[in-house]
């Protein structure tokens, strides 16, 4: 037995340690072993090349490193030496990164617990130390199989623990793989739990994926067991996202909806807020509200600033129809105008000056036509008066500027049918009809492609962290860099660092809370650099972009040189883990 030992390790030996530089290493090849291949038990062995393991045994610990180069150095001779004397010209380097070490119990352990001694002896790794080295699962742990190791003919298994509770980024160019990976990931990982323990997967486990492309939607893809939200806003035709009233008069999902400015619009649109909240919960709310409206009215009308007072009236017609109940257009200015010289509002025709007789007020059009005010069915439309009201208080009261305040009932305005044709605000609608939901974004408006996710995100995250301790969310999003790219010029700068840290919130707290986050991307240069490195495991597919490799070469720090070069080249379906 001993004997045997002895052969084998002669047989495998293929040098000693030459020189330490930190975590690099060098190794100096025996003479007698430069050949391509070595035969130990009837086996034929590969011998040492570039990217090829070495094991380095220190003592009884041995010391698993990758080849990333080698060279020649011709032996020195010394001045005095005899020149006939024959010297070895092909002395062979290997450069060597170690990779990490094989533990007391035989386990494979990456990092750098101790370095190897000048001496210390160099072997070749069998077949069973590449399966060792290559093992990331734990006996009886639940494990999934997608993949095998390129070039080689053995299968790679990878932990459902440490996998897919972790941040996971998948990088590559298009027609490179990345999707697939994606696909055949969470497919596996479905299956697993599924026939594990599916009451268990089913309570605890929920997964949301955002796709941009429609590429996941098909019924066989990932499982058949999942709800697909065709969302679209070309026409009425698509589904809508369940949505309870109460979600929508959020002031953060308002604020993302709105595009609203931290400094000046999100304090406004609390205010309204508070303001509806206090007109819903009244005695008889809609006529509180007339009155509230009626009040505003005679403010407007004894004001001596001109400019703010035919603003309010542009405001008083964005809130009151525009027809009687007779079905007759109204012109709510038509009996009164404007004395410049008094800077007042009079009766038209009469030297009635309202400031002057505020009880005349009443003989208005545009007050009596308040009675004809409905507020409308639609929650939405609802907000807008409420803003528009809002707006005339704060102006009134000379708290706010329309140029500040404008633009954010302006957006809201422009993506209410958008809001309208995506949402379904009735309480019977549930968005968990399973635990795994596509939402399909293939034919939302752009705008709208950018707001969806990080509302639905920041919503679940919330939610999530708030009634759900013990289970997990995965929150999975294809082509990340349309939502999740730091060099958008189509927002304004404040919008799109709280798109961004949002996103920055959720990938680094989230884990704690168990949720998670996998994100897809063909440019990963384009995406914020906190969450490429926030990532735990990665799966790199071919990327050319010497942008995109320097990015994956400053969130990977531990990514050796030779697969780092490799990576240009990879083949379709095959990628660096």
């Amino acid at each position: 037995m001993i004997v045997e030992k002895l052969i084998r390790d002669a047989v495998l030996r293929i040098g000693e340690v030459c020189g330490v530089d930190g975590r690099r290493i060098y190794v100096l090849v025996d003479k007698n072993k430069n050949l391509s291949d070595m035969f130990l038990d009837g086996d034929i062995l590969k011998n040492i090349s570039v990217n090829s393991y070495i094991e380095i045994r220190k003592g009884f610990f041995s010391i698993i490193g990758r080849v990333e180069g080698e060279n020649i150095e011709e032996e020195y001779r010394p001045p005095d030496r005899d020149l006939r004397e024959t010297i070895n010209k092909d002395k062979r380097i290997l450069t060597v990164s170690l990779s990490g070490y094989i533990d007391e119990a035989g386990a494979f352990i990456g990092g750098t617990k101790e370095l190897p001694l000048i001496g210390n002896e160099a072997y070749i790794v069998t077949r069973e130390k590449i399966h060792l080295v290559h093992n990331l699962v734990h006996p009886d742990s639940p494990s999934i199989n997608i993949a095998t190791i390129f070039g080689e003919d053995f299968d790679i298994k990878f932990p459902i623990d440490g996998l897919f509770n972790s941040h996971i980024a998948i990088f590559g160019n298009t027609g490179s793989g990345k999707s697939n990976t994606l696909a055949a990931l969470y497919r596996e990982l479905i299956i697993e739990l599924s026939a594990r323990n599916p009451t268990a997967f089913i309570k605890n486990t929920r997964f949301v994926l955002f796709d941009f492309n429609g590429e996941y939607v098909g019924n066989s893809c990932i499982t058949n067991a999942k709800t697909v939200y065709n969302l679209s806003t070309r026409n009425n035709d698509g589904d809508k996202l369940p949505m309870i009233e109460d979600g929508l008069l959020d002031i953060e999902v308002l604020s993302i909806l709105a595009d609203a400015t931290d400094k000046t619009q999100k304090p406004f649109l609390r205010r309204m807020l508070r303001f509806y909240e206090r007109i819903q919960n009244s005695h008889n709310s809609d006529e509180f509200l007339k009155n509230v409206l009626r009040n505003r009215v005679k403010d407007a009308l004894q004001m001596s600033d001109k400019v703010r007072a035919f603003l309010l009236l542009d405001y008083f017609r964005e809130i009151l129809p525009l027809e009687d109940a007779d079905g007759n257009l109204v012109e709510i200015d038509h009996d009164i105008d404007w004395h410049n010289t008094v800077s007042e509002f009079k009766l038209k025709g009469t030297s009635i000056f309202l400031a002057q007789s505020p009880d005349r007020i009443s003989e208005t059009t545009l007050y009596s036509h308040i009675k004809n005010f409905v507020l409308p069915d639609s929650l939405l439309s609802r907000l807008i008066v409420f803003l528009y009201l809002q707006l005339i208080v704060d102006v009134i009261a000379n708290r706010a500027q329309n140029d500040h305040i404008a633009p954010v009932i302006n957006r809201l305005k422009s993506k209410k049918q958008d809001i309208d044709k995506l949402f379904d605000l009735s309480d019977e609608a549930q968005f968990w009809s399973s635990n795994f939901v596509v939402i399909n974004l293939d034919n939302v408006s752009l705008d709208m492609k950018k707001t969806l996710p990080l509302l639905l995100s920041r919503k679940l995250y919330a939610e999530h962290k708030r009634t759900r301790p013990t289970g997990s969310l995965n929150i999975i999003i294809d082509e990340a860099h349309n939502i999740l790219s730091v060099n958008s010029s189509r927002e304004a700068e404040s919008w799109k660092d709280y798109r961004l840290e949002t996103f920055e919130e959720i990938i680094k707290e989230g884990r704690k809370f168990g949720v998670f986050m996998t994100i897809s991307s063909q440019r990963p240069n384009d995406i914020s650099a906190t969450i490429t490195s926030q990532a735990h495991n990665y799966f790199i597919h071919r990327l050319i972009n010497e942008h995109d490799l320097r990015t994956i070469a400053s969130a990977v720090s531990y990514i050796d040189r030779v697969t780092q070069e490799s990576i240009p080249t990879l083949p379709t379906g095959t990628c660096v883990f």
